[in-house]
């Protein structure tokens, strides 16, 4: 009995050793899945085993498998090299040396300035701006708001002749400006730099402004791209905000090289050179990429055959909440800022007959800013040149409304001039926003068509509407539908199906269904509403209609 009670001892120890064993391995096991987990994350493979069948193809089951994840490993390994990329073309302290003594832009995006803002703006003449003065010193000043903890000390306006004069100011009026800003230093305000809101200082003028005034000097073009690198949240934009520098850098570098005075801060030796040239093949290359990803998303859209809205308009027209007043997505957080939107961000919504759109949410468009600064975001407007329907969001009460949406009009001319797609009026729809911050909306029409008082044809109908208080948005989405069937060739029509068949589910996999009913003719029947292509319509013929014939 004694050697029974041992025996059964040690099993009972033996079996809980081999349980600890176990658990210790399946642990282990377990830790090791969880670390290839990892470094997988993003991909998920599996093999056909159904390819492979019996003991002789086993081992070439095995290889492909093998294959599989080593292919796997070198693409990770692929992918995290190229975010590594990224991240160092972003943070590139010899780059921002240069940047910073070309452009006075800085990382310290938060630093605290003090800011003189001159608006210059010609007299008379053919290159007069149809813009009034005080509306452009206004956007200058909105400019320098966008900025946390810039202030504005001093604005001015001041008239001149022509904006491309070696010397911008005469002398005299240069005196005057100097003894101004030297007046406020001396009773105590606080300045740290010169904003001058024109598209882009040309070396020499820049030179002469920041010896006379011995501060700082910002055209548009440094303050936007200021602005950009507050805003640049994805890799995508801030890749696309870094290359948007860099003319700026060369334009300045070519003018001091024809400068005959010979001096300044932007001199670059060869090193330097070779290192702008370099760092700007890098990020082509990588925006190429990045392209080729965007082309292969919308690739996928058109499989889906989800309709595209793309929603444009001036910065800050109210488009991220006209977005959120289509979709009720309350996620959305629109911000009261010039170029709060920098990606192109796509949003699910339902029109009234229950098909399934994606509004596409853009960067804003803003007069006076240099071609080569928009032409680093064309890759992020493609989805707008390519959508199905363009809905242009104006603000109706901004005072300069009329000349903002004429500019929107003609950079995307522009835009679609080599593009794949016309600007063909059936695919815009005119939306006029915040007609709650207007006293009377009825003034307003649309001067599409050579300023008529009256649109020549309903393309030309400007939709007023307000985001905030939904007012006209119902309205607008009836004419979204419209405009959507219209352009992407479906049609409304009601199909005789059996009731739980086949042919309904194709109809919901393949078709927006938007109403069902119970046939009065035959209870085993029903009639079912749907928005359909003319193709699917086909196919869905070839696949039931023509077989029970």
């Amino acid at each position: 009995m004694l050697g029974l009670a041992v025996r059964s001892v040690l099993r009972k120890v033996c079996a809980k050793n081999a349980l600890e064993s176990y658990q210790l391995k399946g642990l282990a096991v377990t830790t090791r899945c969880q670390s290839l987990g990892q470094l997988n994350m993003h991909r998920e493979k599996y093999t056909d085993a159904s390819k492979y069948k019996g003991g002789k193809l086993a081992g070439q089951r095995q290889k492909v498998i093998a294959s599989e994840n080593d292919q796997s490993t070198a693409e990770d390994d692929e992918t995290l090299e190229g975010r590594d990329n990224r991240a160092e073309l972003i943070d590139d302290r010899d780059y921002d040396t240069v940047a910073s003594s070309a452009m006075h832009v800085t990382k310290q995006i938060l630093n605290v300035q003090h800011v003189v803002i001159i608006q210059p703006y010609i007299k008379w003449g053919p290159r007069k701006n149809p813009t009034k003065p005080d509306l452009l010193l206004a956007e200058a000043e909105a400019l320098v708001r966008s900025l946390p903890k810039w202030t504005i000390e001093l604005s001015m306006k001041i008239p001149v002749e022509t904006l491309d004069k070696r010397q911008l100011f005469g002398s005299g009026k240069l005196e005057e400006l100097k003894n101004i800003i030297q007046t406020r230093q001396e009773s105590g305000t606080p300045l740290s730099c010169v904003f001058i809101s024109k598209g882009t200082l040309t070396y020499s003028q820049k030179q002469t402004l920041e010896q006379t005034f011995r501060l700082p000097v910002m055209d548009r073009y440094s303050v936007v791209v200021q602005i950009l690198r507050l805003h640049a949240v994805s890799m995508e934009a801030k890749l696309q905000v870094a290359l948007a520098e860099l003319p700026y850098i060369w334009s300045q570098v070519k003018d001091q090289e024809g400068s005959s005075k010979g001096s300044g801060r932007i001199f670059l030796s060869d090193s330097q050179r070779q290192m702008l040239q370099l760092r700007e093949r890098k990020l082509r290359n990588e925006l190429a990429t990045i392209r080729s990803h965007r082309e292969l998303l919308r690739n996928r859209r058109r499989q889906k055959n989800f309709p595209v809205v793309a929603v444009v308009g001036y910065t800050n027209a109210g488009k991220t909440s006209l977005i959120k007043a289509l979709t009720e997505e309350q996620s959305l957080q629109p911000r009261d800022q010039l170029f709060a939107t920098l990606d192109v961000t796509a949003h699910a919504g339902l029109l009234p007959c229950k098909l399934e759109v994606l509004y596409m949410d853009t960067v804003g468009f803003m007069a006076d800013i240099p071609t080569g600064l928009i032409e680093c975001f064309v890759a992020t407007l493609e989805d707008a040149m390519l959508a199905d329907v363009i809905v242009h969001v104006q603000d109706m009460a901004h005072e300069n409304h009329s000349e903002q949406r004429a500019h929107v009009e003609r950079t995307l001319g522009k835009l679609m001039h080599n593009g794949e797609q016309s600007l063909s009026p059936e695919r815009i729809i005119n939306v006029g926003n915040k007609i709650d911050l207007v006293a009377d909306p009825s003034e307003f029409t649309i001067e599409c068509n050579g300023g008529g008082k009256q649109p020549s044809s309903d393309y030309d109908r400007l939709h007023l509407i307000s985001s905030q208080t939904l007012v006209g948005v119902h309205e607008l989405l009836l004419e979204l539908e419209r405009r959507v069937l219209m352009v992407t060739g479906r049609q409304r029509i009601v199909i005789r199906v059996p009731m739980g068949g086949a042919e309904m589910a194709w109809l919901y996999k393949n078709a927006a269904v938007t109403e069902t009913a119970a046939d009065p003719d035959n209870a085993e029947r029903l009639l079912v509403s749907v928005v359909i292509t003319e193709a699917k319509l086909q196919q869905f013929r070839h696949l039931f209609i023509r077989k029970r014939s």
